[in-house]
Order: structure tokens, then C-alpha cells, then sequence
């Protein structure tokens, strides 16, 4: 494995919190304790992990401050961060399946030239859409073998952009080198691992002090319009630190058992965005929301009359946060994606597989892609809503996968990372009812030297809540 320069998780969130323009004088009160390798992988995971968690936590902890509060010392430990990546938890003593049948990696072009692609196949309508592109049967009777044998006849590329244009969710394996003279790797070269840009003209925000013992974003209004798991897991978080966060899923989409985990300390709304009555319920709770968080493909809730600019005029000081899969430039723009297709396309499946000697291609050992977009999207909020508090204005953030995946390349690589086993995580798991069963999961992975984090309300499924925030009538 080629030698590269490497920065540790201090550095790495120190980079973030410069960028950002966050005050100098937070940082020390950030203590990031343990290193790589904690998980076997040759990239620093547990650096990734501690650095966007360290500075989410750290981020709430400042917002505490400016509500008057005394600064407070944040710690995040390795191991508790890289478990926090790995989306452990049971319903009711049973672990969800995490992966579709048909999902993951295949080869293709034949043997004389073999090829990888991956396949996403966790929502019925993407397993089925595959399956009639192979020319096979939709269903869960269709098995791997049929699908092995039907992508004989295909070349990797040639798949992916077929299933692109039906918009399904596919990858072809590639190594670094073709990925990073791909047009859309050339897109996103040159771009910050989070954008801010203020989209409108607003007055700066007064926050009310804290009431003592409250956690530091009491009283913050998150409206959540994420789905599977980066953008779910940056609305938990800022409920961990106290912010009252509704998720707003639309009944005509299906959801994975995850969202038992990621739904934890939210409220649970169901808008359908194509109906009248959905959208006015939407702008409704608008008005009196503080951060809007969506994870849609770049444009989908701009074709509803939601993008950033709108929602700025309508609500002026709003901090807009979106989630891309590649970016919202390039001819990728607009594709699909989940972390396992981006480790796949962007090089990683392939980079760990060389470090690790292994015959074929090999994932990272936890969806870090997913987990460290998800916090950087909670500290992507939180940044800018300090930066409201001083310069006014509304805000847009925006955060991708794989800009993400770039980030944690650009912090090194680890010699000899597949020296360590997995760590347990069964004695770390916290039980508590839920609107889904018993849920036994981990807690927050953040220490507070004045404020536990926590969720003050057991995670339910969707539709629990009406659209309305407590205590809010208009």
C-alpha cells in the first residue's frame, strides 16, 4: 500500500470547525480520545467518525454558549464512535436483516474480461426494476444465480448507466485512479467537504437564554425530510442535543427497519408533497421552524416548490440543508445513490481489497460514508445557524456522499489496519420502548461535561404525530 500523509481526528475536526468560521476559542474544549485502527480497514474510519461526530457535539455546545451557557468540554472516543457507524440495534431481540437477498456485488462481462457491479436492492420497486432490466423475473423468487448469469451478457459500465437511465440504484467497481478522472469526480474536485452559502438576506437571530439544565438546542425547530440513513442520523443528533426534530415521510415511499434506530427523539408526521393539503401543512410548519433538512435527489423537492431559495423568501433566516449522493454538479447530479454504491463507483471497494490481499472486491467494514455525511449535516446545520447568529441571513448547506468518501481518502490511509478484530458492541446496547417494539440500541456516542445527550421521545413509526409542532397553533 502506497505511503500517504495522514491527519488525525483533532486535525481533521479542527479543519472543519476553521472552515466553517466557528470561533477559535470552542476548540480547545474538544477532547477526541483513542485512534486508528479501531475497526479492519485501511482508511481511518475511526478518524472520520470522531471527527464529524466531535464536531456536531461540539457545534450544540457552542450554540449553549451563545444562549449564555459556559463552555463545556465534548469527548468522543474511537470506539464509541466507529459502533455509533455500525447500525447495531434489535427490535424486540431480533436483528433486521440489513441487506436485501440480491443486493451487493456481482461479476459481469464474462470470463474473459470479469467485471464487478453492485446492486441496491433494499427497496422492492429497485430489486424489481433490475430484474427487468437483466430480463428476469421481478420477485423474490428470482435468486443470485439467475442474476450472475443474466449480467454475463453485460460490461460493468454498460449496466450501470442502463440502470441509471431507469433510475434504479447500480455501480460498477472501480479503482481509484479511473474514478478520479471520471467526469463527476472532476465536478466535485475543488469543493469543500460542506458548502455554505447564504441564499438570502435576513436579520440575525436572537436566541432566547437557556433555561437552566436544558439541553443546548432547546427550543430549535428541525423539520427532517430525510430517508435510509446520512440524513436520519444528522436529525437524530440534533435531537440528542435537545432540538425538537419532526420527520416528514410521504406515505407513497417504503422505509427500511433502521428507521426504528435513526427515529429516535423525532417526532413522525406523513405529508404527501404531490397533494394540495400536503404542501400548505408543509409551508405551515415552515414558519416556525429554525433548520430544514432533506435528502431528495438534487431538484426533487425543487419540482414540488421547495428548494432552498423559495423556502428562504418564505421563511427568511432559515438554515436549508441537503444531501446529495454525488453532488449537485456533473453529469451525476441527479443519480441515485446509498454509501455502499459510492464505496463501490468511487474506488473503495477495490483500494481495500489490495490492502488486504483479498480475490475480490471488499467494503468498508461500516457504512462511515452514510454516518460521517449524516453528522457533517448536523454540524453543517448547527455551523450555520451560528454563523446566522452573527452575520444574518438565510443559509444553504450542502454535504454528499461521495465529496464525503473524498474527505475520509484525504485523511490517510493505515498500515497494517487489518491487524485488529471487531470489536463487541452487546454490552454498549440501551433498551427502551418504542412505537416499533422493544428497541435495544447504542447510545449517543458524544460526552457532555454539563449535558448528557439524550432523547426525550421514544422513536414510532410514521404518521404518529400530526404535521403541527407541539404547542404551536396558527
Amino acid at each position: 500500500m502506497t505511503h500517504h500523509p495522514t491527519i488525525d481526528a483533532a486535525t481533521a475536526l479542527a479543519s472543519l470547525w476553521r472552515h466553517a468560521g466557528l470561533p477559535e476559542a470552542a476548540l480547545p474544549h474538544a477532547s477526541l480520545t483513542g485512534s486508528d485502527p479501531v475497526l479492519p480497514s485501511s482508511f481511518r474510519v475511526a478518524s472520520a467518525a470522531q471527527a464529524s461526530i466531535g464536531a456536531a457535539a461540539l457545534a450544540a455546545a457552542e450554540v449553549g454558549h451563545l444562549r449564555g451557557a459556559a463552555r463545556q468540554q465534548v469527548s468522543v472516543n474511537a470506539l464509541d464512535a466507529v459502533l455509533e457507524c455500525g447500525t447495531h440495534f434489535r427490535i424486540d431481540g431480533r436483528t433486521p436483516d440489513a441487506w436485501d437477498p440480491l443486493s451487493g456485488l456481482y461479476r459481469c462481462g464474462g470470463e474473459a474480461a470479469p467485471e464487478w457491479v453492485r446492486i441496491h436492492a433494499n427497496f422492492t420497486h429497485h430489486r424489481d426494476g433490475a430484474l427487468r432490466l437483466l430480463g428476469l423475473p421481478p420477485g423474490p423468487v428470482t435468486g443470485r444465480a439467475a442474476v450472475e448469469a443474466a449480467l454475463a451478457g453485460w460490461s460493468a459500465e454498460g449496466f450501470e448507466t442502463a440502470a441509471a437511465e431507469a433510475g434504479l440504484a447500480v455501480a460498477a467497481l472501480r479503482s481509484f485512479d479511473p474514478w478520479d478522472h471520471h467526469p463527476q469526480a472532476l465536478a466535485l474536485a475543488g469543493t469543500p467537504v460542506i458548502s455554505f452559502e447564504k441564499i438570502g438576506e435576513a436579520p440575525t437571530a436572537r436566541w432566547p437564554a437557556l433555561p437552566h439544565g436544558s439541553a443546548p438546542l432547546n427550543g430549535l425547530r428541525v423539520l427532517d425530510l430525510t430517508r435510509i440513513l446520512a440524513g436520519p442520523v444528522a436529525g437524530r443528533a440534533l435531537a440528542a442535543y435537545g432540538a425538537e426534530v419532526m420527520l416528514v415521510n410521504s406515505p407513497r415511499l417504503p422505509n427500511i427497519e433502521a428507521i426504528a434506530d435513526t427515529s429516535r427523539g423525532k417526532l413522525s408526521a406523513l405529508l404527501d408533497l404531490r397533494q394540495p393539503a400536503g404542501t400548505k401543512a408543509l409551508r405551515a410548519l415552515l414558519q416556525d421552524a429554525h433548520v430544514f433538512i432533506q435528502g431528495y435527489r438534487p431538484g426533487a423537492l425543487a419540482a414540488l416548490g421547495f428548494d432552498a431559495e423559495t423556502l428562504a423568501s418564505q421563511r427568511p433566516g432559515i438554515v436549508c440543508v441537503s444531501l446529495s449522493a454525488y453532488g449537485t454538479r456533473g453529469p451525476w447530479a441527479g443519480r441515485r445513490g446509498f454509501d455502499s454504491l459510492v464505496q463501490t463507483a468511487t474506488g473503495f471497494n477495490d483500494a481495500e481489497a489490495r490492502a488486504a490481499h483479498a480475490a475480490g472486491p471488499r467494503a468498508l467494514p461500516c457504512q462511515i460514508i452514510d454516518y460521517a455525511s449524516g453528522y457533517l449535516m448536523a454540524f453543517g446545520a448547527l455551523a450555520a445557524l451560528l454563523r446566522q447568529a452573527r452575520e444574518g441571513g438565510s443559509w444553504q448547506v450542502r454535504v454528499s456522499l461521495a465529496r464525503t468518501g473524498l474527505w475520509l481518502r484525504e485523511l490517510g490511509r493505515v498500515e497494517n489496519g487489518f491487524g485488529v478484530t471487531r470489536p463487541s458492541f452487546e454490552d454498549r446496547l440501551v433498551e427502551t420502548a418504542s412505537g416499533f417494539g422493544r428497541l435495544a440500541a447504542l447510545p449517543h456516542p458524544a460526552r457532555f461535561a454539563a449535558m448528557p445527550a439524550h432523547w426525550a421521545r421514544p422513536s414510532v413509526p410514521p404518521g404518529t404525530h400530526p404535521p403541527a409542532w407541539p404547542g404551536f397553533e396558527r
